[in-house]
C-alpha cells in the first residue's frame, strides 16, 4: 500500500445468513475506517443466544487486511452471473477501499463445486477464497481477545 493510501476510506462488511425453522440465522461481521471490529454470530440452534463481540484493531492489522483485499483481486469482479440468493441463504460482501466501492451478494455456497456450477467459476472462486480468508481472519483476532466457548 502506497503512503498516499493510508489515510483513504477503507471499509469491509461480510454477512451470511438464512431464515429457516430456528429463525433468523447469521454470521456477520465489519472492519470499520477507525479500527473497530464488530462481530456478531446469532443461531437459535438449541436456544444458542446471540454472540456480539468488538474489537479495537492496530493499524498494523488493518493494513493486512487491505493487503489481503486488494491482493485477492475482488475489486475487479462483479456478481452479476453468481447464483442470486435463495431459500437456503444469502451471503453480502461490501467492501469501500479508497475510491472504488463493490457490493456483492449471491446465495451460500456450500462446496467449490458450486462454486464451478456457476455460470461465472473464477469471480466466484476469488469471492469464496477470499469470505474464507476473511473468516478465519476474523475468528483468529476474536480468539485472540475472547475466550467463546459453548456452554
Amino acid at each position: 500500500m502506497a503512503n498516499e493510501d493510508k489515510d483513504e476510506e477503507f471499509y469491509v462488511r461480510y454477512y451470511v445468513g438464512h431464515k429457516g425453522k430456528f429463525g433468523h440465522e447469521f454470521l456477520e461481521f465489519e472492519f470499520r475506517p477507525d479500527g473497530r471490529l464488530r462481530y456478531a454470530n446469532n443461531s437459535n440452534y438449541k436456544n444458542d443466544v446471540m454472540i456480539r463481540k468488538e474489537v479495537h484493531l492496530t493499524p498494523a492489522v488493518m493494513r493486512e487486511l487491505r493487503k489481503t483485499i486488494e491482493d485477492s483481486e475482488i475489486l475487479k469482479e462483479d456478481d452479476n452471473h453468481w447464483p442470486a440468493p435463495d431459500r437456503v441463504g444469502r451471503q453480502e460482501l461490501e467492501v469501500v477501499c479508497g475510491k472504488e466501492h463493490i457490493s456483492f451478494t449471491t446465495s451460500k455456497i456450500g462446496s467449490l463445486a458450486d462454486v464451478q456450477a456457476s455460470k461465472d467459476p473464477e469471480g466466484l472462486r476469488v469471492f469464496y477464497y477470499l469470505v474464507q480468508d476473511l473468516k478465519c481472519f476474523v475468528f483468529s483476532l476474536i480468539g485472540l481477545h475472547f475466550r467463546i466457548k459453548p456452554v
